[in-house]
């Protein structure tokens, strides 16, 4: 879609959020990628994107479907200044 209906789906999640488990809970930042990583029995590798969204480095990836999905989800954060 486009930018503005990224930023209309971002807002409503943040306030679904916020509404169903408390403000507290409401996530700083949502980014909307077209696919996650998954195995190949496809379950979803959340250490993968934990590790990410923590600028550590990723750990094993032998067991995705589609390694490259890493590669757009890390392209989509920017870069932090460390």
């Amino acid at each position: 879609g486009t930018a503005a209906e990224s930023e209309d789906l971002v807002a409503e999640l943040r306030n679904h959020v916020g509404s169903t488990l408390g403000p507290i809970a409401k996530p700083q930042r949502i980014r909307p990628v077209n696919e996650l990583p998954k195995t190949r029995s496809g379950k979803i590798m959340r250490r993968l994107l934990r590790d990410v969204a923590q600028n550590r480095e990723r750990g094993d990836v032998t067991t995705l479907t589609d390694s490259t999905v890493m590669d757009l989800i890390q392209a989509k954060l920017p870069q932090s200044s460390s």
